[in-house]
């Protein structure tokens, strides 16, 4: 499976967006290929997360994002779920998991509800190590700054913004990942 060309087919018309997408999907595979070189002892699918990480992003095209060229008419909050609706079209309902559930450190189902968030009232929460990988790498990357990565504390200070449990979970995969 190569990742790229599910991309060129959706984003085929678009290709400032493309570059942008491939860009920052470099960046966060990269950064979850380093996780997995500095700790061989977790037992991780390498490819597949090459491929979830490479993949993550495909729903931002129909997204409203103006700042970063995204012009369709979905809350940039749908990405993940409107990602994994496009992968499980292309037969990958595995990908279509971690496309869904790596917007913050996931998002619980009370978030959801409280916050009157867009989306379905469930959990959508990395639970394998794949998910978590991806998810962690890519709290690293802004596609609205794609030149500068972010530091563990920059990206700890980011998530001060959101419910306590985002700022456990990040905390969890700093101890596991960093």
């Amino acid at each position: 499976m190569d990742p790229e060309k599910i991309i060129a087919k959706y984003y085929a018309q678009q290709p400032t967006l493309m570059e942008l997408l491939l860009l920052h999907s470099h960046q966060v595979a990269a950064k979850a290929m380093e996780v997995l070189d500095t700790h061989p002892e977790i037992e991780a699918d390498r490819a597949f997360v090459y491929e979830a990480a490479m993949l993550h992003d495909i729903g931002i095209l129909r997204t409203h994002a103006p700042g970063i060229g995204c012009m369709g008419t979905e809350p940039y909050i749908c990405h993940g779920r409107l990602g994994a609706e496009m992968l499980r079209m292309e037969g990958l309902p595995v990908h279509a998991r971690v496309a869904e559930r790596h917007t913050g450190t996931g998002l619980t189902c009370e978030t959801i509800l409280s916050q009157e968030l867009p989306l379905p009232p469930m959990d959508f929460l990395p639970e394998t190590i794949e998910e978590q990988i991806v998810c962690y790498a890519d709290k690293f990357f802004s596609k609205s700054h794609p030149e500068t990565a972010k530091t563990t504390e920059q990206v700890r200070q980011m998530l001060l913004r959101f419910p306590d449990a985002d700022l456990r979970r990040w905390d969890c995969w700093v101890a596991l990942f960093g």
